[in-house]
């Protein structure tokens, strides 16, 4: 269900309402981009209705329960929110809440991709991983973190990553031996970037196997991918809330070392005398220094 066709129900549907009912449709149609990140408690307490009230008023729209509803709203709102908007919309939760407000959101957000998840698409994308004569993988802006995690534990297990700058002009030539025998994994997240779309485009017209990790299957690079990994994306500000991402990063991570797990392991004994050698690491008693 769209945002116009979301509308277009409440529409439909208002003569029906009870009054109480009726103000929860008169505000989501006025105010959706606000009413989208409200709590069914918020959206009752902002509209004058029992939160009870703002449930049922989502089970009148055919919808199972008021998250459904909300993630409805959601859909076509967080693409668009700039910066300022996200932090406003953030301006509502008490200071005293917001460290349980944000964990909360997180593990919702894992909840909500356990359902999403479909495993065989999961299984498919390690494959496609470990066939790979090079894994190419690209997220840009705030998903970059993300690549560089995901990047940093395929190279112990594949040792034929290859990462991205954020300059467009390294993206394509950093890409132009790409072919059929590789694989570009993309990771894009709402605000979409721009660049990331254009890099799976490109991706798509050098053969590439595909593999995008995103919120959901009609984002920009979703559309185009040859296997698509569904994460809940989520906001409590400017800030994005990448952990559902992250979970499944690691997912990846987990399942590709265990089927490469001899490989991996004669590998990590090899770096571990390297790092020994040259103290990589504190050992157990180190002060510190």
């Amino acid at each position: 269900m769209t945002m116009n066709n979301l509308l277009n129900e409440i529409q439909k549907r208002l003569p029906g309402l009870s009054k109480g009912q009726q103000r929860i449709a008169n505000f989501i149609t006025a105010s959706y981009e606000q009413a989208a990140f409200m709590t069914a408690a918020k959206l009752g307490e902002t509209v004058g209705v029992s939160e009870s009230t703002v449930v049922r008023f989502a089970y009148a729209l055919g919808l199972d329960g008021y998250p459904a509803l909300q993630d409805r709203m959601q859909e076509m709102v967080l693409g668009r929110l700039t910066s300022v908007q996200r932090a406003q919309l953030a301006s509502g939760i008490k200071r005293n809440e917001v460290f349980k407000t944000v964990l909360n959101t997180d593990m919702n957000s894992i909840r909500t991709t356990m359902e999403m998840a479909d495993e065989g698409q999961f299984e498919e994308a390690v494959e496609t991983i470990l066939k790979a004569r090079k894994v190419y993988v690209l997220g840009l802006r705030s998903a970059m973190p993300l690549a560089m995690f995901l990047a940093y534990y395929l190279d112990y297990i594949c040792g034929n990553v290859i990462t991205f700058s954020a300059n467009i002009q390294d993206l394509r030539e950093t890409m132009v031996r790409m072919d059929d025998r590789d694989a570009f994994i993309c990771i894009s997240f709402p605000r979409y970037s721009t660049r990331t779309a254009e890099a799976m485009a490109y991706a798509k017209s050098r053969g590439a196997k595909t593999i995008a990790l995103t919120d959901k299957l009609d984002s920009p690079i979703g559309v185009m991918a040859d296997v698509v990994l569904l994460a809940k994306s989520d906001m409590a500000s400017f800030a994005d809330s990448l952990t559902a991402p992250l979970s499944v990063i690691n997912a990846i991570i987990v399942a590709a070392g265990l089927q490469s797990e001899k490989e991996v392991q004669e590998h990590l004994r090899e770096l571990e005398n390297v790092w020994n050698r040259d103290q990589v690491y504190l050992t157990d008693g180190g002060d510190g220094k």
